[in-house]
């Protein structure tokens, strides 16, 4: 079987997992499956937007590739298999920790991930919320280097998947306690934090995968046991939630004086 449906039936299967696990053994009960935004974000966010999104990355990397012809240097293409994912993994997450902080910092970035918060309930289909323009800069940095270093054809494909599931998993609205290893790795125990409106400070657990970037630099949070999170930002009530073409454009919006 190629590895391309391989990975649809892992991402799949993961989803369904989840949704099952939200109903077993809820972090915060009364969700329901197809919550408020179900809809927008599995079509319009999932689908709709990650393929043309795809699409256009592919081109973009494509191009950078003519131009240069750095592939055809195959700088890793001969490093084992294994050691081309993790070495992604871990360059990946760490553009990603500073690009995802700076973006709660900075108003003009703010403004394209203002989408990703933009929700009441957090579960594992929320992390596919993300504005276009985040994606096209994020995934375009993420997977160029892939094509470039002349990595062999299946790390994308492997990278891609091991994304989709463990931020489908940060996302989830499930009761788990990871113990030390959230020192390590992180997951819906501190991601959800990240998500809550009125955390100390300019946000907290920024990281993606390996949650050592937060303890490292001073932004992990974790709450007593008998906090709860609510969801959301500072003018929430004047976003559009539930519309995605809304989401993109307003994006775009003017700055007001106090805001500038």
């Amino acid at each position: 079987m190629r590895l391309e449906y391989i990975s649809l039936i892992i991402i799949i299967s993961w989803a369904l997992m989840l949704t099952v696990l939200e109903r077993l053994f809820p972090y915060q009960k009364g969700y329901k499956i197809f919550r408020q935004g179900y809809w927008m974000d599995f079509f319009w966010y999932t689908i709709v937007q990650n393929y043309f999104l795809g699409v256009l990355i592919a081109f973009i990397i494509r191009g950078m590739d003519a131009g240069g012809s750095v592939s055809r240097l195959h700088l890793i293409t001969r490093w084992p298999v294994i050691v081309q994912v993790l070495f992604f993994l871990f360059t990946h997450d760490l553009w990603q920790y500073w690009f995802h902080r700076i973006q709660h910092n900075n108003k003009y970035l703010w403004r394209t991930h203002e989408a990703a918060h933009a929700t009441p309930e957090v579960d594992w289909l929320v992390g596919s919320r993300s504005h276009a323009l985040e994606i096209l800069v994020a995934q375009t940095v993420e997977f160029a280097p892939i094509i470039l270093l002349g990595a062999r054809p299946e790390i994308a494909i492997i990278k891609g998947t091991l994304d989709a599931v463990w931020g489908m998993y940060n996302h989830s609205n499930i009761r788990v306690d990871h113990g030390r290893f959230i020192y390590f790795f992180n997951g819906p125990q501190l991601h959800r934090w990240h998500h809550h409106n009125n955390v100390p400070g300019k946000g907290c657990n920024f990281s993606t995968k390996l949650s050592v970037w937060d303890w490292i630099w001073h932004t992990a949070y974790l709450p007593r046991p008998d906090e709860r999170p609510t969801y959301g930002f500072r003018g929430i009530d004047k976003y559009p939630v539930n519309s995605y073409f809304k989401q993109f454009i307003v994006a775009f919006r003017r700055f007001k004086r106090k805001e500038v």
